[in-house]
């Protein structure tokens, strides 16, 4: 039998009462999402779902991430809630390149773990299977493992396993509607131009779940704990003095009271150079070259190839001397002499991240 999956935490629990009550039954795992954005996030539910078919003793086949195809597929319907046309288009085109896997593996028959989401509705599910097997002719067996305490049972299965449990179901459209009455940023898209990895975002708990599967591998004993924390995002920044706009590199966790102020240097102090407004103060790159042992030729430099966020906040630490210190830093080549006009759109919020303990 194929069985199309979604993401372990429905796929362990779902194989897991497949091979209970199918014991001679041979399950291929198939994961097609290209629904699944951004890519980022595909990886990591594909090396969650990796990690549980080898735990399960299953094949897994990957599918093709086509997901330009996938967009035009659902074109028209972005607007869909949960559970509405979006969806079932979106159902229809997993099931149908599953179907065309099965046909091409010699299956007769074929499920998808999304019928144990309780985010999915099961009818959706089985009318775009059954149009499948009236179509294709392999048949669409829709298990309902949802009832009696299935559910309870299967958030019991994903805590004991730590799989990964992500908190929208892949699809870009979805992910936007849910934030947006959530009143959440909608981090998952940040993507930064210097490619750092930013805390809670999705590249953060990729790295996390490969070490994750390095420490498995060795039989090292781990665990996967949720802190709160006080993260933070740059939206837009830019460092204009009189007409010239300057290279400028604000600092992990620089923020101003508005989105942007004017003022003039006013003072120097170790190296930190103070605007006359706003708590700004800038260094040079020649100076974050020696408190960071980098060797930056320039800002521009710094910009595209940042170093470790660690190393950012060490840097953070050292010039203010306190942990809860979120006043501007911003380097530049030179200190401005000049009218400076510093534009810099922040946000700061409270949130959660996944950290990795291990002896």
């Amino acid at each position: 039998m194929l069985v199309h999956i979604c993401c372990s935490v429905d796929s362990h629990f779902f194989m897991e009462k497949l091979q209970h009550e199918f014991p001679d039954e041979k399950l291929i795992g198939f994961f097609y999402d290209p629904n699944i954005h951004p890519y980022s996030e595909y990886q990591l539910r594909l090396l969650d779902v990796q990690r549980s078919c080898q735990k399960l003793g299953i094949t897994l086949i990957e599918g093709e991430y086509d997901y330009e195809n996938w967009l035009h597929a659902v074109r028209g319907w972005e607007n869909e809630p949960e559970k509405g046309k979006r969806c079932e288009v979106c159902f229809d085109r997993r099931f149908e390149v599953s179907a065309y896997k099965a046909l091409e593996l010699g299956e007769t028959s074929m499920t998808t773990t999304l019928l144990v989401s309780p985010k999915k509705s099961q009818e959706q599910l089985k009318k775009s299977g059954d149009a499948f097997y009236a179509s294709h002719g392999v048949k669409f067996i829709a298990f309902d493992y949802r009832k009696n305490g299935g559910t309870n049972d299967q958030g019991r299965v994903s805590r004991e396993q730590q799989l990964y449990r992500q908190d929208y179901c892949g699809c870009l459209y979805g992910l936007t509607l849910q934030r947006q009455q959530q009143h959440r940023l909608m981090d998952e898209m940040f993507s930064p131009l210097g490619r750092q990895i930013l805390p809670a975002s999705i590249e953060e708990r990729l790295e996390l779940y490969q070490k994750r599967m390095e420490l498995e591998e060795q039989n090292n004993d781990y665990r996967i704990i949720k802190e709160r924390f006080l993260n933070y995002r740059l939206l837009s920044a830019s460092l204009t003095v009189g007409l010239d706009v300057i290279p400028s590199y604000p600092l992990f966790y620089s923020t101003i009271n508005r989105t942007s102020t004017e003022g003039k240097i006013e003072f120097e102090i170790e190296g930190q150079f103070f605007l006359n407004r706003e708590e700004v103060r800038f260094i040079t790159i020649d100076t974050f070259n020696t408190l960071t042992a980098s060797s930056y030729k320039n800002t521009q430099a710094l910009m595209f190839n940042p170093p470790s966020l660690q190393i950012e906040m060490g840097l953070r630490m050292h010039l203010t001397h306190s942990p809860f210190n979120t006043s501007a830093i911003i380097v530049v080549d030179d200190i401005p002499s000049g009218k400076i006009s510093l534009i810099l759109e922040t946000k700061t919020y409270e949130d959660t991240r996944e950290k990795l303990y291990f002896s």
